[in-house]
């Protein structure tokens, strides 16, 4: 890879003639119509709930490339926000109103179950967790552990039993909200499981687009998702030894070897030019692992991509 494709991140999209776009961690959203967004992928990338100063070349690619073809997976399944993907970086998705919690789904016991398990707690999230597991254990049946969706800083955890207490989701939509989550993952599951990987665990945002419970923002992503792979991961259950996984996790444990957690008074290191690189191979191996497509990068300039995205949401407006 080339300085120039270093230098020419996609950090920030300012599109000609529509509106501030909402900016989330990775994508900008611009409002095209009422019923239409236009869906920036770019390639900023986040831990620890910060944004990292530096981007990762091509990530906005991989990311809405394998997100277009897990949502083309999951079609039969339920309905999805998409309209068209115009650009490698683009998503022209349908408006949703988003339904307010983030539904995660876990087949092992990994990431933040794990720490919660290791404390001592044999709940999660409503659901009982059994005695005797171990670090990266696969659960007898995935189970769902939903989180509020925080405007700012950390999602807290919240059972199903409190969402509809507090009326956060009507009954009717939560029920169809989980059947098609449990669906879906056990769709990626099959996807990766003939790749040679294990759908670990994800998170699925949904919405309502004239009442119908819709898929949106991304699916079975490096940046929703966690995969181990499945060669060895028995053998290194039973030794006790981390899987080999990807995801972004290997981002959270450098940003900690370098003591950054995201907590009050810590700085947020710079990511050298090397690491930068080596983010963006992993992040192609989960893309060529996946689909088993090799990632062809389309070549950016920033100093032009801005103009291109005004022809492109012209076509949708």
């Amino acid at each position: 890879m080339d300085s120039k494709a270093l230098d020419n991140c996609i950090t920030r999209t300012d599109v000609p003639g529509h509106s501030e776009p909402y900016r989330g961690k990775v994508r900008d959203v611009y409002t095209l119509t009422d019923d239409t967004l236009g869906i920036v992928a770019s390639d900023r990338i986040s831990a620890f709930d910060h944004i990292m100063k530096q981007a990762i070349p091509y990530k906005g690619q991989i990311l809405n490339s394998l997100a277009a073809f897990a949502f083309d997976k999951v079609d039969d399944i339920v309905a999805t926000h998409i309209i068209d993907v115009p650009h490698p970086n683009v998503t022209i998705a349908k408006k949703c109103e988003p339904i307010p919690i983030e539904v995660v789904i876990r087949a092992c016991l990994t990431g933040h179950a794990a720490r919660v398990y290791n404390s001592g707690k044999r709940t999660l999230c409503g659901v009982e967790l059994p005695d005797g597991m171990v670090e990266n254990q696969k659960f007898e049946e995935p189970i769902l552990t939903p989180a509020t969706k925080a405007e700012e800083g950390h999602d807290e955890d919240i059972s199903e039993k409190e969402i509809l207490e507090q009326g956060i989701v009507d009954e009717d939509i939560w029920a169809e909200v989980r059947e098609k989550a449990f669906n879906v993952f056990e769709r990626g599951q099959q996807i990766a499981n003939k790749q040679g990987l294990i759908l670990v665990d994800t998170k699925y945002e949904f919405g309502l687009y004239n009442g119908e419970v819709t898929l949106i923002d991304e699916v079975h992503t490096a940046d929703s998702s966690r995969y181990f792979y499945a060669d060895g991961y028995e053998e290194r259950l039973e030794k006790g030894e981390p899987q080999k996984q990807l995801s972004k996790e290997f981002l959270r444990e450098w940003l900690m070897d370098h003591d950054f957690q995201g907590k009050e008074g810590q700085v947020l290191p710079d990511l050298p030019d090397e690491f930068r690189i080596k983010v963006y191979k992993r992040y192609t191996e989960l893309f060529e692992k996946l689909t088993g497509n090799t990632f062809e990068p389309t070549p950016l300039n920033m100093d032009t991509f801005n103009g291109e995205l005004e022809e492109i949401f012209d076509n949708y407006s």
